[in-house]
């Protein structure tokens, strides 16, 4: 550091001190402690190792090293996790002293016993990847390769958490998926069996949408909100349906945005770029209208869809 940059030190961190002091909401150096995002991501990461063993480390050597293993990584993410949740919920004032503590470890434990459950779905959209992409060759791939499979084996986690009313933890367990899929899913979403996200980018999924079984999705996909309440001090009313809800054998391909509390009916088929803000009947197509086929010097009248 050179002597002129270094005399504007003093200069610098008494700006950026008064800028603390002038965005509160942007610090948090008082009051109780958050969870930790990066604890939550590794707890994240050992979970996945639970859902599918022997495929994110090296394979234990024998049977008994694996239930050794196994029974140690339980114990291991059931201190974290109960940890980082007993933060949140005495950072949001919910419970206290014992009582937040045993909270904690209920969801925890539910969360734990809940994994066999969460597993058996999982297999039924390892199924839906292998059915749906005539390029997976194999199971095994599905797993190590597909953000899709990724995305929502960590969505799956995650609701069993937001339905216990757990706060941050399941939301910041939806960002690690996000972070390394591009893939957005609110905990909230109610997702059914056998779901398949194609490729995956840029999917969005809103916290009170309602996905059935066997949809198939592609990559760009938005299920939105289209508008918000708001109340008389023009505050956005929170906890409404704002998302759609698709019904069971729905395809919606890439870049479709469908907005706001309709109803794609069962078996229904959403077309590539479609912007859907009404309810579609069951067994309908929806999409745009087809590109026009012309010669470089023919005129061109109408781009419009």
């Amino acid at each position: 550091m050179t002597m002129r940059l270094d005399a504007r030190m003093t200069d610098i961190t008494e700006a950026i001190l008064g800028s603390y002091a002038q965005h509160g909401n942007l610090q948090h150096l008082e009051g109780g402690h958050l969870p930790s995002r990066e604890s939550i991501w590794q707890v994240v990461e050992d979970l996945l190792r639970l859902l599918f063993p022997g495929f994110l480390e090296t394979p234990g050597t024998g049977s008994a090293d694996f239930v050794t293993v196994t029974a140690a990584r339980v114990r291991s993410i059931g201190r974290r996790l109960a940890g980082e949740i007993e933060k949140g919920l005495r950072f949001r004032s919910v419970c206290s002293g014992d009582d937040c503590r045993a909270r904690a470890e209920a969801a925890t434990g539910d969360l734990l016993l809940a994994i066999p459950a969460i597993r058996d779905v999982l297999a039924t959209d390892i199924s839906a990847a292998y059915d749906g992409d005539p390029a997976a060759q194999s199971y095994e791939e599905i797993v190590l390769a597909y953000p899709g499979l990724q995305a929502i084996a960590v969505h799956r986690l995650g609701h069993v958490l937001y339905e216990a009313d757990v706060p941050f933890v399941p939301r910041v367990m939806s960002e690690y998926a996000h972070s390394r899929t591009g893939i957005d899913i609110h905990p909230g979403a109610t997702i059914g069996r056998h779901f398949f996200i194609d490729h995956g980018t840029g999917v969005v999924i809103g916290e009170t949408c309602v996905i059935g079984d066997n949809v198939k999705i592609y990559q760009g996909v938005t299920l939105g909100a289209r508008s918000f309440q708001h109340d008389e001090r023009g505050r956005i009313v929170k906890g409404t349906k704002r998302h759609p809800d698709i019904d069971d054998s729905v395809t919606i391909y890439s870049g479709a945005s469908i907005l706001g509390p309709v109803r794609v009916g069962p078996g229904s088929v959403v077309g590539g770029n479609v912007w859907l803000t009404e309810s579609v009947p069951p067994e309908t197509r929806i999409v745009v209208r087809p590109p026009q086929t012309m010669h470089l010097d023919q005129v061109a009248n109408d781009f419009q869809i």
